[in-house]
Order: structure tokens, then C-alpha cells, then sequence
């Protein structure tokens, strides 16, 4: 049976293989042996907090569980609308606010609402992987830009300008990012933003670790922007959300967008025949997100991400693995690994090469039973000179990652 040049041209997600051979080293250790540390998933140790859970059973005990309308329960619509006002001082109207199946359907929504066949999407390089395969599934073309440690792995305005072109239809970027947890300096942002409006093309960010900043730099978001002469620059700015991250509901597959009002009955339109709606049991638990006691837990398990930041991150570079940037959020470690390939004896990586930190990864493997995630998931410049970490594990599993690590030496 043929299968479409659109589903060859999706990459693996190498962080599942990486998965895969773990599990496969697993199945066959020997009785006794030490168990593998899993740091490469980005997905919380903490699940929902009590009080979403018996939300969801109240919900499936009295039948809540028809369609809803596709963009969601007015209610959650309204809840995330107050979230934003709490927590950053926007007034964001319910009415702009899609709830989706994930933050995945919603960048999925939004590329099929503002790419057409042809178009060029920049990209900063590295980037979260899926996010150029949604560019590529709606025809598009995404464009990686190399983006290093002295710009905090971001894109400049200037890089946005010089790359800009007859095919380019706007920027898709992240903040806090997914591999490195760096944000965009919000000066930077307004003026990528500014400069792609008045080109009629369109500012995507994914906001989905918003809610886990650090920094109270860089803890705003886009939807706030201003130009420099005051005036306002979300109210056009697409942002992606999600249950995943902050609010620890992964599996429960629940994010939401903000649009500019004129896009949402479009999405609308392409959220009825996709997939309906987002699940109603999800949404009716994710109510219970916005009250109080489920927000204090939510900003103790942020302050604990950060506890894992400053503990892990300076045993990683006294092993000589050196982070350039500090994340600023999220839970991630962007790793130089150059100085252990070269200890290691593993040749540096050209690109698609099987060298660098793709070797160090399966070398991690066996002789740490340690999981984690090579750079040739997140872009192409230099794929072989990073490892990701994710620091979503407990504290105890962190640190006995970093005596495997010495012991490993």
C-alpha cells in the first residue's frame, strides 16, 4: 500500500527511540541490576492534584461526559481567562480562548488556519521537533535559523529580517523553549512581533512552560506585548498553551489557544471536523486547576522544579558538562557534551552523522543505565554537540543520575 511523501517526510521522534533502546536494555540486564533513570521524557513526576481528580470522578459519576462545543466548556473558557488576569494582569476575553485536545491539536489548528501550501515558517534551531513537523503536515515549509548560546538559543529580530522572504508567512517560537528552557528577552520578542505585523504575516509562540518561569524577566506572557510606543501587540499574537506541564495533566491531553478574535471561527470550523472537541471528562477535572488550593500546590511543585534547576545543573558542568545558557523555566538541561565525546573517544558529529551526542546517548545507556535525549531531535546546525536532561524527576533520582555520571568518569 503506498504511503504519501507527507507521512515519509515526518522524522522519528528520536526521543522514543532512545526510549525504545532503553527498554529493550532493560528487558535483557541481568537479575539484580540497577534500574534505568529515565531523563528523557518531558513530562512531570507529579500528576493531577487531588482536587482535579475528584472533579473528573464527579464528572463521569453524573454524566458529564457529552460533546462539548469545540471551542470548550464557556466555564474553562472564562477559568483560563482569569488565570491570565491573576497571574499576569491581562485581560484576555473568554471569547478568544480555544480549548483543544493538547497543546498538539492547537499548533495543529493553527497551522492549518494560517499556512498554505509553499509557506515559509521560521524556526529557531534548536526547537521542539513535533513543532516543525505540525509547519510540515500543513504543507509548509518550516526554516531553521541556528540560534546559539550568546542569544540565550532564541531569534534575534535581525535574524527574523534577514531571513524574511517572498514565501515567508511568520514566525513560530517558544518561551520558555523546549530543549534549553530559555526564554525570549521581551524587548526582543515586541520587536519580532512588530516587524512580522507589518508584514501581514503571524507571531506563533508556544507558551505551553509559561507557568513554570524562574525569572521574573522573562515570566511574562506574549500576550501582554507592547511596541515601544505603547501600543498593543498580543491582541494579534497566536498563543499555545496547555494542562501538561504547570498543571501536570499529560495524559489527559488538554491545552488551549489564544487567537486574534477574527481567527476563532476558523479554528472553530476546523475543530468540529478534526476531532469534535476536547474531552469533556478533562475538561470538566480542569476547573479544578484554578482553585486556590490546587494553585498554591501547583507554585510549590514549580518551586520544586527550580530546587532540581540549582542542584542538578552545577553537578553537571563540575563533570565537565557545561550548560551555557541557564533555563530560565521549564524543566530542561541543554548540555555541551563536546568535552565527554572527546573523553569518551567518540568522533564529532556532521550533520546526520551517528557521532557526537547521539553516540554518547546509547553510550549513557549502557554504561550508566541513563536515559536521555540526543540534539539531533531538536535541529540541525549542531546536532552532536548537545544532550537535553530533562529535570522533571525527583530529587533523589537527579542525584543518583550524578553519581552515575562520576562513577562513569
Amino acid at each position: 500500500m503506498k504511503i504519501t511523501q507527507r507521512a515519509r517526510r515526518v522524522e522519528p521522534f528520536y526521543v522514543m527511540e532512545l526510549a525504545k533502546a532503553a527498554h529493550e536494555l532493560a528487558q535483557h540486564a541481568p537479575p539484580g541490576a540497577r534500574p534505568m533513570i529515565h531523563l528523557n521524557i518531558g513530562e512531570p513526576d507529579f500528576t493531577a492534584p487531588a482536587l482535579v481528580q475528584a472533579a473528573a470522578e464527579r464528572a463521569i459519576r453524573d454524566g458529564r461526559s457529552q460533546y462539548t462545543p469545540a471551542t470548550g466548556l464557556p466555564a474553562l473558557r472564562e477559568a483560563i481567562s482569569g488565570w491570565y488576569a491573576g497571574r499576569f494582569g491581562l485581560a484576555i476575553e473568554p471569547e478568544r480562548i480555544v480549548v483543544t485536545a493538547g497543546a498538539s491539536a492547537a499548533l495543529q489548528l493553527a497551522c492549518l488556519t494560517l499556512i498554505e501550501a509553499g509557506d515559509e515558517v521560521l524556526m529557531p534551531d534548536p526547537c521542539y521537533p513535533c513543532n516543525r513537523q505540525f509547519v510540515q503536515a500543513a504543507e509548509g515549509r518550516a526554516v531553521l535559523i541556528p540560534c546559539g548560546p550568546e542569544q540565550r538559543f532564541q531569534l534575534s529580530a535581525a535574524q527574523v529580517q534577514a531571513a524574511w522572504g517572498p514565501a515567508t508567512r511568520g514566525v513560530l517560537l517558544a518561551s520558555p523553549s523546549n530543549p534549553t528552557g530559555t526564554s525570549i528577552a521581551p524587548e526582543v520578542l515586541a520587536q519580532i512581533a512588530r516587524w512580522v505585523r507589518e508584514r501581514g504575516g503571524f507571531t506563533l509562540v508556544d507558551e505551553i512552560y509559561l507557568g513554570l518561569s524562574f525569572d521574573r524577566r522573562y515570566g511574562h506572557s506574549a500576550l501582554g506585548l507592547r511596541d515601544a510606543a505603547g501600543a498593543a501587540l498580543g491582541d494579534e499574537i497566536i498563543s499555545i498553551n496547555s494542562f501538561s506541564k504547570y498543571f501536570s495533566m499529560t495524559g489527559w491531553r488538554l491545552g488551549w489557544l489564544v487567537l486574534p478574535r477574527a481567527l476563532v471561527p476558523a479554528v472553530e470550523r476546523l475543530a468540529q471536523n478534526l476531532y469534535i472537541c476536547a474531552s469533556s471528562i478533562a475538561q470538566h477535572a480542569a476547573l479544578a486547576c484554578f482553585e486556590p488550593d490546587s494553585l498554591a500546590e501547583y507554585e510549590h511543585r514549580r518551586a520544586a522544579f527550580k530546587a532540581r534547576r540549582d542542584v542538578f545543573i552545577p553537578a553537571l558542568e563540575r563533570l565537565g558538562l557545561s550548560v551555557p545558557v541557564w533555563p530560565d523555566g521549564a524543566f530542561y538541561a541543554w548540555a555541551d557534551v563536546r568535552h565527554w565525546c572527546r573523553r569518551w573517544g567518540i568522533a564529532p558529529t556532521a550533520q546526520g552523522d551517528q557521532g557526537g551526542s547521539w553516540a554518547l546517548a546509547h553510550e549513557l545507556l549502557r554504561r550508566c543505565q541513563l536515559v536521555t535525549t540526543p540534539g539531533r531531535d531538536f535541529g540541525v546546525a549542531e546536532p552532536g554537540h548537545y544532550l537535553r536532561f530533562s529535570t522533571a524527576r525527583s530529587m533523589d533520582q537527579l542525584q543518583q543520575a550524578v553519581a552515575r555520571l562520576e562513577q562513569a568518569q
